[in-house]
Parts: structure tokens; C-alpha cells; sequence
């Protein structure tokens, strides 16, 4: 007798998951509460997964695997390198609807740090997210959209800022998230960048009007 097929693939339960942890955090959720969001029984779930912390071990792997597809389409949907970079970096404002939502997700990151098992893949999870961010600034440079550099410093640095904006956003809370953390992104990149033909960088063209600017005079002391 063949086993009864699924009517509800695991991706669609993992992203219920997600939505109930963002909206409730990862220790008030239950395996109800992702039930209902599914529009599924509990015995369902534990049946596919056995328990709340092999759904979220589950859920961990499910987004670790997505990454290099993420990636993809950031390529596939934005009009150069540098600009799949920037949305690759900010997509991560994408999930988070509320500060109170990032709060949800930081206290996951908890378990991400403190937990051998999902720390083994979130380390994971975030080479592919370095190595993508590596990829997209060697082509940028091979593109000529920015100059040389250490790609792999740099792609650290895009990580880091991508995370460390989007909490500064939820503590100031000033316009949207999206727009908080590409102005940050940008902000690093920007040194970085080759000025279109005929364009002079604008660090460039900063230093130059400094200089062209007349200098104050200076007052002379009166002699006695």
C-alpha cells in the first residue's frame, strides 16, 4: 500500500513556522500555534517532524540550503552586480515586519549561538552568505562597477552592517528597514565605487573643492 500523499509540502509548514516564531519568538511558540498557521492538526506536524526543536532544527536547514538560490535571483533581477549585492544584503528587511519581529528573530539567534547543533548550521549558513557576497564583489570589480579590493574583507564587512543596521533601525526606528540598511550598505560600498566615464568620484571632486575654495584671511595683530 503507498503511503498517503502530502498535502502540504514542507516548505509551506517551515514558512508557517517562521511566521508564528516572528510574530511569538521561539520559546512561547507551539507546535499549535504552527498548526493553525498552516491550516493543519498538531498531529500532523509531529508527526512529519517528531518534536517543536526537530521543526526548528528543520527550519534552520531549510534556509541554510536556500541561500545559494537567493543569490540567484538577486542576479537574475537586478541590472548589475553591485545592485544584486546591495539586494542581497538588505533582503534580510524582507522578513522583518515589525521591531518587535526582529526582537523574535534575535532571540532565535540565542539558540544559533549557544546550541552546538544549530550553530553547526547557522556557521554554514553564513559561509554561503559570505561566499555569495564574495562572488557578486569580484564581479563587480571584473565588471569595472568597483575598483580592486580584498573581496573577502569587504564581503565581512557587508555581512556585519547588514545585521548591525538592521538593529540599530528597530532601536532608532526611523523610515522603513529596507531603506535604513541599503543607506548603510551604500555608505560602505561607496568608497569602493569606479565613477562613470567622464564622472569624477565624489571623494574626488570633494578634495578638489576644498582646495579651490579661497582660504579665510588672517587677521594681523596690531604692532605697538
Amino acid at each position: 500500500m503507498s503511503p498517503r500523499p502530502r498535502t502540504v509540502p514542507d516548505a509551506d509548514i517551515l514558512a508557517a513556522a517562521n511566521r508564528a516564531i516572528m510574530r511569538l519568538g521561539p520559546a512561547r511558540f507551539t507546535l499549535a500555534d504552527v498548526a493553525r498557521e498552516a491550516g493543519l492538526a498538531p498531529a500532523t506536524l509531529v508527526q512529519r517532524f517528531g518534536s517543536k526543536r526537530r521543526l526548528l532544527l528543520a527550519l534552520v536547514e531549510f534556509a541554510a540550503a536556500g541561500v545559494d538560490a537567493c543569490f540567484g535571483v538577486m542576479r537574475a533581477t537586478h541590472r548589475s552586480h553591485l545592485a544584486a549585492l546591495v539586494g542581497a544584503a538588505t533582503d534580510i528587511t524582507r522578513h522583518v515586519r515589525s521591531p518587535e519581529e526582529l526582537a523574535n528573530g534575535l532571540a532565535f539567534l540565542q539558540m544559533d549561538i549557544s546550541d552546538p547543533e544549530f550553530r553547526r548550521i547557522a556557521v554554514e549558513n553564513s559561509r554561503r552568505i559570505h561566499a555569495g557576497y564574495v562572488a557578486l564583489l569580484e564581479d563587480a570589480v571584473e565588471a569595472g562597477e568597483l575598483a580592486p579590493c580584498d573581496s573577502a574583507r569587504l564581503a565581512r564587512s557587508v555581512s556585519a552592517i547588514s545585521t548591525g543596521s538592521l538593529i540599530s533601525w528597530a532601536i532608532l526606528r526611523e523610515g522603513s528597514a529596507e531603506r535604513w540598511v541599503r543607506h548603510d550598505i551604500e555608505t560602505l560600498l561607496e568608497p569602493y565605487r569606479k565613477p562613470a566615464r567622464g564622472q569624477r568620484h565624489p571623494a574626488t571632486n570633494t578634495r578638489t573643492a576644498r582646495r579651490g575654495a579661497p582660504r579665510p584671511r588672517r587677521l594681523r595683530s596690531s604692532s605697538r
